[in-house]
């Protein structure tokens, strides 16, 4: 018989797994996986100012994810520099502010550890009913965004034209990714976020023969990976976080072998835009 706690990290887990897949299918088309490292890092300055102001965790981490997200969109309509150079300085600028302001408040005694890779069998019901409730509203924003983020990623101005509002789509996706981040950090921690976003996905795109299957696909494969990784962290007493990450790396490594005739999503998405 299962520990209570070891079926509230499983629910918990799948739980985040079935919203980080189709998040994730966009952020492999659109090739933004940089961006989902810079929100992630973001978090721990979020984390730090909770501390420092007595704010709620997740509150304050969404907060800072959600400036952070804002504050790229206005740089890059600037356009003083490129993309991935603004975000290399807001992701390390975030996180060592971040370590900075936690340095200097040492009248408060923090698990860095913790929140770098995660506790998934700290998680409580409560965190789960955050967890689920917070899962549904980004499932449903998805769904009500699916055509114009689509849209978006095959060609922005042909969606600029059909009068979708790209831009504005994009800006959604953004704060759902930094509520997803905020949610997600107590499960696997601020640097593994990334990871369950990324590998499910990328994994899916193998088999899928169309955007929703594959967003369908890696929300199962990340469940899957939540499963396999506690089952193995039980098993052979690792890190909960980190096995799941390398649970999600194994079903990838075996997507890659030369099984039948795979299926894939549709060429126009394989890339996706910057």
């Amino acid at each position: 018989m299962l520990d209570d706690f070891f079926i509230r990290a499983l629910v918990a887990g799948i739980g985040i797994a079935m919203v980080a897949g189709p998040l994730g299918c966009f952020v492999i088309w659109r090739r933004m996986a940089y961006f989902g490292d810079t929100m992630a890092h973001s978090a721990l300055l979020g984390v730090a100012l909770s501390l420092l102001f007595e704010l709620n965790l997740m509150l304050s981490v969404f907060i800072v994810a959600a400036v952070v997200s804002l504050l790229l969109l206005f740089l890059q309509k600037r356009g003083a520099l490129s993309t991935d150079a603004l975000l290399g300085i807001l992701s390390h600028s975030a996180l060592s502010i971040g370590l900075v302001i936690v340095a200097f408040m040492t009248w408060v005694r923090i698990d860095l550890i913790g929140f770098l890779f995660g506790d998934i069998l700290a998680v409580s019901r409560g965190d789960i009913d955050i967890i689920w409730g917070g899962g549904i509203l980004v499932i449903f924003a998805l769904v009500y965004l699916w055509r114009p983020l689509l849209a978006a990623t095959v060609n922005p101005e042909l969606a600029e034209a059909e009068g979708l509002q790209p831009e504005r789509a994009r800006l959604f996706f953004m704060l759902l990714m930094a509520l997803v981040i905020a949610i997600a950090m107590k499960i696997v921690g601020i640097l593994l976020i990334t990871s369950l976003l990324i590998i499910p996905a990328a994994t899916a795109r193998r088999f899928a023969a169309s955007p929703e299957i594959m967003a369908v696909l890696a929300s199962l494969i990340g469940a899957l990976a939540v499963a396999a990784g506690l089952f193995g962290s039980l098993h052979w007493d690792t890190p909960s976080g980190p096995s799941i990450v390398v649970a999600a790396l194994a079903l990838f490594v075996l997507s890659l072998l030369p099984v039948g005739r795979s299926l894939r999503a549709p060429q126009s998405l394989r890339g996706g835009q910057n």
